[in-house]
């Protein structure tokens, strides 16, 4: 009896022991927050779970992750910043767009060097130089951000309608007033006619909630080789030859309505109502700032939860019918050069866990895990890393190739980058403002753009 009692007692001691050396282990484990904006695809969202368990169970730091609707992101961050309960890790496809330039000016983001600098030879240039921003507090630039992924603009044409309206691929001019004529004055009364019904040729968006609507009309600016700042951010706008070409580019946008060649409900569009169009096929083409609405039919041909016949038609139109193209040359003959918008992440200065939230954006811009959650976006994203760019995920068909030259032919940065009040002017949309008093409210073409460089100048001078 003495014996098994000593040795239960021993045992007893034994446990206490155990459970000193490893409480503190258990009461010091962290855990992290991370807010993500939801993604297009669940492959996306099934690629970014998985990396999340992979990083608990090598590091031990639990990730407590929310998920949340583009629309709302912004509005939860900034409330969050306000109440000073910011998460440790947070993405968003409109941080870049409508917000991160502003909140590295104000110093309310993490400096992201030590993370950035060992491994910024695996990035190609582009995507590094759109997350060096100023910081007005600290009176220097730096990574105040993490470059993850990044979109441009396409073309999406339906072939069998184009066929059915009696012209082939071959027919598209490439000149930049042919093209617009050919859609509005060839392909549109050639649809209506063979089928009867009241289809458009073009799909354009203006709706002043899209953010379609102001990145198609950079690429009409930029057709003009509009510049509205320098590199260094100063306005450029006084330039008469700027103004000159603004006109041009507002009118040939704004063209398309007045001649009926989109839809009236254009004016109104959000992000994904000309998707919504193209699909239903109440048009014939449209231009989109990434090739989601060819990925979404290429999810439809692998989605085993609809039937073999929607599958069946979801094949037939990613492989045959759809056509993801550039735009036409430039009014003066040259070949367009694209924005590129690339996405970033952020850590916020008030971030609690700090250097777990650091450790968390290393483990993800692996490239074994940022690469299967770039890619399970369907090519809706293209890569930051130089290695991702070359996987033969890009050449796997017609559509991403054509996503993979455009990029690999060039891009240029959004003005945002270099002048953070331009993503104030991104949030008001000024530009389908302007395409709105035209086509809304008859306003000349030039006196709208004398309003919109006025509204520039009040904003970001």
């Amino acid at each position: 009896m003495r014996s098994k009692v000593i040795g239960a007692v021993s045992l007893a001691v034994a446990a206490v022991g155990l459970f000193a050396a490893t409480a503190p282990a258990f009461a010091q484990q962290k855990t992290i927050t991370v807010w993500w904006g939801k993604g297009f695809y669940r492959s996306e969202d099934d690629a970014l779970i998985e990396t999340i368990k992979k990083f608990e169970a090598k590091t031990g730091i639990k990730v407590e992750l929310s998920q949340y609707a583009i629309q709302d992101m912004i509005p939860k961050t900034v409330a969050a910043l306000d109440a000073g309960t910011v998460p440790d890790v947070a993405y968003s496809d409109s941080y870049d767009v409508q917000a991160q330039g502003k909140w590295a000016y104000e110093g309310k983001l993490e400096d992201l060097t030590d993370v950035m600098e060992p491994i910024k030879g695996r990035f190609v240039q582009n995507t590094l130089d759109a997350s060096i921003l100023y910081n007005d507090v600290t009176k220097k630039k730096a990574y105040y951000g993490f470059p993850l992924k990044q979109q441009s603009m396409h073309v999406e044409i339906w072939n069998d309608m184009l066929e059915k309206a009696g012209f082939k691929l071959a027919d598209i001019p490439t000149d930049w007033a042919g093209y617009w004529t050919f859609w509005c004055d060839k392909v549109q009364p050639g649809i209506r006619k063979a089928t009867g019904q009241r289809i458009y040729g073009v799909g354009q968006p203006m709706g002043v909630e899209s953010t379609d609507a102001f990145q198609s009309f950079y690429t009409f600016m930029d057709a003009y080789h509009v510049k509205l700042v320098d590199d260094d951010g100063k306005l450029l706008v006084d330039d008469p030859k700027v103004r000159e070409n603004l006109i041009s580019a507002l009118k040939d946008y704004t063209d398309t309505y007045i001649k009926g060649c989109t839809p009236p409900s254009s004016t109104t569009w959000k992000d994904p109502d000309n998707n919504v169009a193209f699909h239903n096929k109440t048009i014939v083409m449209t231009h989109n700032f990434t090739i989601s609405i060819a990925a979404k039919w290429f999810e439809d041909s692998q989605n085993q939860a609809l039937t073999q016949e929607q599958r069946d038609a979801g094949k037939k139109a990613y492989e045959q019918d759809i056509v993801t193209a550039s735009f036409p040359k430039a009014p003066d003959g040259s070949t367009i050069r694209y924005r590129s918008d690339v996405k970033t992440g952020l850590v916020f200065t008030a971030t609690k866990n700090k250097a777990e939230a650091k450790q968390f954006i290393s483990f993800l811009l692996q490239e074994e895990n940022v690469r299967p959650y770039i890619e399970g976006a369907l090519g809706r994203w293209f890569p930051v890393t130089k290695e991702s760019q070359a996987s033969p995920f890009w050449q796997a068909d017609k559509h991403r190739k054509a996503v993979y030259a455009q990029f690999t032919g060039g891009t240029a940065a959004f003005d945002f980058t270099k002048n953070w009040k331009f993503t104030i002017l991104n949030n008001e949309n000024v530009w389908a403002k302007a395409m709105n008093r035209v086509v809304s409210e008859k306003v000349p073409v030039d006196k709208a753009v004398d309003e919109l460089i006025a509204r520039i100048k009040q904003v970001a001078g």
